[in-house]
Parts: structure tokens; sequence; C-alpha cells
């Protein structure tokens, strides 16, 4: 089944998709759009996981929208309320009849002579194949496979007993009222698993074999609060924002400037909510500040049902699955009804579809990102990426706006293709996203290259990357804009496409 072709083709209708989608409708005046969703609603991360105590891990005034005040008063929204978020944000700017839901894109083709890229999504219900056209493709996919997570191979497995789930399948009828839960892991689902479990549990467990930086924070911004009753809520947003941008790169730029001072702060701060008897190397990881991505915990949740004895922290390595639970190194078993194997996530680019320019495949190892935002090689194409040391709407929402000028700046010039040229670009070996994540180190040959100089190299600071993006030049000595005279002419763009869904808030 053919659709109409649209100027622009979103793929995902997640945080980064809704965000993207709207920028277009706010800035490029005109242009029609369609947005594939394999999934049946809107949300992406925020509608596949449904674990206990779902949570974003960054504050809301930065994960929230630049053009959408977040209105709730909780610091670290929980998943329900991030999805209703997004999916008023596609109803207010007009997205929500743009969407194409149920729809697996795999593979997308540009072709220089018609100047477009032809997209096939597989429709997982019917089984059949539709296909899309555009001028421009931005992938908004985030950056894990959606079908499934990272599970190590645990030996013995097959002996034990009990329930083992993924917090990224996590089961609707899954009752652990009473029972014994171990949740493996030290990352930002664990540390959000195993508070929201202890309610219902008999006990839990969170077994790592190394400890995570943790922060508490407020639940709820007091200085906000004060000000909402003076100001509206978009100058208060607005001033959150600004605040906490300011704080994150601070924080950041001082773990990496003075990593010993900061590890004390965060040890002192834990310290005090454990009490002395606590035995802190459940809490004291071996590498710096920052040097993986620091968690934290509304109100000291975590630490408050450690206190309480309804939960507890081992600090060991699995040796083997038995019938009663998990043997550690140690020889200590800890006996489980239900294991949560929070191990992490396996990361994905684009995903999963596969990529091809005038005949020739591509993939996006194989690529260096252009300012963080598009791949060299790869024409009228963008990828939202958002930071990994800090929130991630803070890039998203950047990248959304330099498409929208790269865009605009292609009408204005009577330009058709717009392609980064890393002809003569050296690479380096660093990493493109500069973190100790087990899921960043496994995949570290699937994502594109870094140059060694700007704009192939990525920085990670919203600071700086915000007056490039939002006003720097555009045209430089690797962004070609061209006019190609188009061969076969490509169908004219519709006001809007074919099939419309509406989304449902899950």
């Amino acid at each position: 089944m053919a659709n109409p072709h649209v100027d622009v083709l979103i793929i995902g209708a997640g945080l980064s998709g809704i965000g993207a989608a709207c920028h277009i409708k706010k800035f490029c005046k005109g242009k029609s759009i369609a947005v594939l969703e394999r999934r049946k609603a809107i949300g992406g991360t925020w509608d596949l996981f449904r674990y206990p105590g779902i949570r974003s891990d960054s504050d809301m005034f930065t994960l929230g929208y630049s053009f959408k005040p977040w209105k709730g008063e909780k610091v670290l929204a929980n998943g329900q309320e991030i999805r209703e978020y997004v999916t008023e944000a596609a109803q207010e700017f007009g997205v929500t009849e743009d969407i194409h839901f149920g729809l697996k894109v795999v593979s997308a083709k540009w072709n220089t002579q018609q100047c477009q890229w032809t997209v096939e999504a597989l429709n997982e219900e019917t089984s059949k194949t539709e296909t899309f056209t555009s001028q421009y493709l931005i992938g908004c996919t985030g950056y894990y496979n959606y079908d499934q997570g990272y599970a190590p191979e645990f030996p013995g497995l097959s002996k034990f007993k009990g329930t083992v789930v993924h917090p990224q399948q996590w089961p609707e009828n899954l009752d652990y009222t009473g029972k014994k839960v171990v949740v493996i892991g030290s990352g930002a689902t664990a540390i959000t698993l195993v508070p929201a479990m202890s309610d219902k549990a008999g006990h839990v467990t969170m077994l790592q074999r190394s400890p995570t930086y943790i922060a508490s924070i407020p639940s709820v911004d007091p200085l906000s609060v004060v000000l909402k009753k003076f100001l509206p809520d978009t100058v208060v947003y607005n001033l959150g924002r600004a605040r906490n941008i300011a704080l994150q790169r601070l924080i950041f730029k001082l773990s990496k400037e003075r990593p010993k001072a900061i590890k004390r702060l965060l040890l002192g701060a834990t310290r005090l909510r454990m009490g002395k008897g606590f035995d802190m190397k459940h809490f004291t990881p071996s590498y710096n500040p920052w040097d993986q991505r620091l968690c934290v915990v509304p109100d000291g949740d975590l630490f408050k049902v450690l206190k309480d004895g309804k939960a507890d922290i081992v600090t060991d390595h699995i040796d083997t699955f038995v019938k009663e639970g998990i043997k550690l190194k140690s020889g200590q078993v800890l006996e489980a009804d239900v294991v949560v194997t929070a191990t992490g996530l396996d990361l994905q680019i684009l995903g999963g579809m596969a990529l091809e320019v005038d005949g020739q495949s591509l993939t996006p190892d194989q690529t260096l990102s252009y300012k963080g935002v598009m791949m060299s090689g790869i024409p009228n194409f963008g990828m939202v990426f958002g930071y990994t040391n800090a929130s991630w709407t803070l890039k998203a929402d950047l990248a959304a706006e330099f498409m929208c000028r790269v865009i605009n700046h292609m009408d204005a010039k009577g330009a058709n293709k717009v392609v980064p040229s890393a002809e003569g670009v050296g690479t380096t070996a660093k990493p493109l996203f500069d973190l100790e994540a087990g899921y960043m180190k496994r995949a570290a040959d699937r994502l594109p290259k870094q140059g060694e100089a700007y704009p192939w190299n990525i920085e990670n600071n919203y600071l700086a990357d915000r007056p490039v993006l939002k006003k720097g030049a555009l045209e430089d000595e690797f962004l070609k804009f061209e006019s190609v005279a188009v061969q076969a002419s490509a169908p004219k763009a519709a006001k809007k496409p074919a099939r419309k869904a509406a989304a449902k808030a899950a």
C-alpha cells in the first residue's frame, strides 16, 4: 500500500518524535508531515515500560519540552504522567492526526534522481507492507531495542523454580505480594523497582556487582510551588529549567575537574541518610562520579526502605542459579520467588531499519556524526539523540530546531538536497558517547563515529550546543546544499497523510 508523499517523515512517536513533529508544525509552516509509530499509542519508552514505580530519571523542568511547560508538581514524573504530557503536546500542535500507528519501519532508501526518501513499514498485524515517500527523514527511535532488553547468560537459570522477569517485558498479572524478590542491577531501573516493590513484597534484595552513585532530590520543588502563587506557569517553568540546566552542567563539570571532592560530597550525603552502622561499600563505586550516569531518587525513597528493613543490598557476583534462588560467589544463597533482571538495554540505532543511499547499503558505524544531529553521507536526514549527561529532551529540542532551520534554509536557497560531507576528515577512537555504561560499551561498534574536531565531535554540553544549533551559521565547508534536477517527479505533497489514527493515552 502506497501512501501520499509528505515533506517530512518522522520515525517514532515518543518524546523525541512528538517533539520533532511539534517543532515542524511551529517553525516550518505549511510543511506536510507523517509520523510512523510501531506501537499503538503515543509515548515510546513511557508506553513500553510498565514496571512498578516507572518514572523519569531526569527532572521534568529539563525533561519537558522547551515549548510546553510541565505543570505538574513532581520533580521526577511517573510513566503515565509523562505519556499524558507527550500526548497533550501532540494534540495541542495538531500532530495526532498525522500519526500512523502499528507500523514497524524496516527500510529507508534515498534516491538522488528523485531527491526523496522511500520508506517501507511493516504492519505487524496484517503482515502487509506500506510505503511512504518524503523529502526529509528524521529518526526519533531512541537508542535501544524495543523487542528485548539485555540479559546476560546466567548459569543454572533453568534450575530456578521461581519467576524471572525483565523490566522491559513486565507481565501485567505478576503478583509478588508477600514474596521474596531479588532485583539484579544497580542502575536507574533497579533503584526505582526496589522501593516500589517493597510495599507489597515480603522482602526485596538489590543484588549488584558494583555500586552506583545515588543522590536524593526533593520529590516536589519547593521554590516552584511558592513561585506559582505569584507567577504564571510558563515563567516558573522557564526559571526552573534555566536553574536546573546550570546546576546539571556545574555538577558534571565539577565531577570531571574535582572528582574526589564530588565523590566525598555524594558519599557523605548517603552516609547521613543511612546512618553510621551501614556498610558504605554498597554505595561506593570504583569509578569517579559521572564516568557513569548519576542516579537520583525522590526524597531518598531507596534509603528509607533499606533503613526500614523492607529491602537490603548485596554486593557480590552470581555463581549460579539454584532451585531456591541465586548462589553467589561468596557462597551465600539468596532465596527468591521472583527475580527481576534489571540488567540494562540492548542499544539499537534507528530502530534497526536498513539504510540505503543511491543503491548502497549504509550502517550508522560507517558515518560521522555532524553536530550530533546529521550523519555524513546521508542526505536530507536527521537523527534525534539526547544527552547522556543531562536530560534527553534538552538535546532533542535543539536537534529538532536545527533540522527546522536546515529545512527553511533549503527553501530560501531553492535547494532540494543537503548532506554533510566528511571527505578528508580524520576520525578518532573516542566513542560517540563518553560513558562507561555497559550498554554503551556493548554497542560502541554500532554507533556513528566522532571526528577529531568540530563539527564532527560531540561535547554533550547544552550550553555550548544551544547557540550553535539555534542561531549558528548553517553553511560551512562540510554541509553541502545542492539543487538537483529531479528526473522523475515525486508525488505532490499531501496536506494530510491518507491514513489517520488517533492516539490513546494508555
